[in-house]
């Protein structure tokens, strides 16, 4: 999974062979909107009323399709709504991917494999940090703000890691994930 973050929530995926963009209209001045969603398969509002609903907790992953079970599963990314601002994304063979604009939804067991992106000022990734450590703790929290705020996130998550990742996006560089 290879995530470019550009600035506020916009940000491109590329999993399971499929690009995805979000919040390219609320892209940073100086980002080329057109070459932003140049080539991508999905442009999607992470606020957007398309997204369908998910319960996080009884939520699963799909499994890989094996030769004794080929289950036709759908190629691709879902999305799905996690409630409030959140949303789940979905690829086979890839960790589950959560972005959170606002708020932390209620997630399973299957948090714990998942890469959690926390969108917003240096409090908000706090609060929404602590809130998912203490809830189910992922593999790997990505804090997506300008420096001051990733400062304060860090300040405030460090201690409370246990194990789970930390890293600051920087916009506009990409990361595999």
């Amino acid at each position: 999974m290879k995530l470019t973050w550009f600035g506020g929530s916009t940000i491109r995926i590329q999993s399971g062979g499929t690009i995805l963009v979000c919040d390219a209209t609320a892209a940073p001045p100086g980002i080329d909107q057109v070459e932003l969603v140049s080539g991508a398969d999905l442009v999607l509002e992470l606020n957007g009323s398309i997204i369908p609903p998910v319960d996080g907790e009884q939520w699963r992953p799909r499994a890989l399709p094996t030769a004794l079970n080929d289950s036709g599963l759908e190629a691709g990314i879902l999305v799905w709504r996690l409630g409030g601002g959140s949303v789940l994304i979905d690829a086979v063979g890839e960790a589950p991917l959560v972005l959170v604009t606002d708020g932390v939804p209620t997630l399973g067991r299957w948090c714990r494999d998942a890469i959690v992106v926390l969108f917003g000022s240096g409090q908000g990734m706090e609060a929404q940090g602590l809130a998912l450590l203490k809830a189910g703790a992922p593999k790997l929290i990505l804090l997506a703000g300008d420096e001051p705020d990733i400062d304060y996130g860090v300040g405030g998550l460090r201690e409370h890691l246990d194990g789970t990742g930390l890293l600051a996006l920087q916009a506009g560089l990409a990361i595999e994930a």
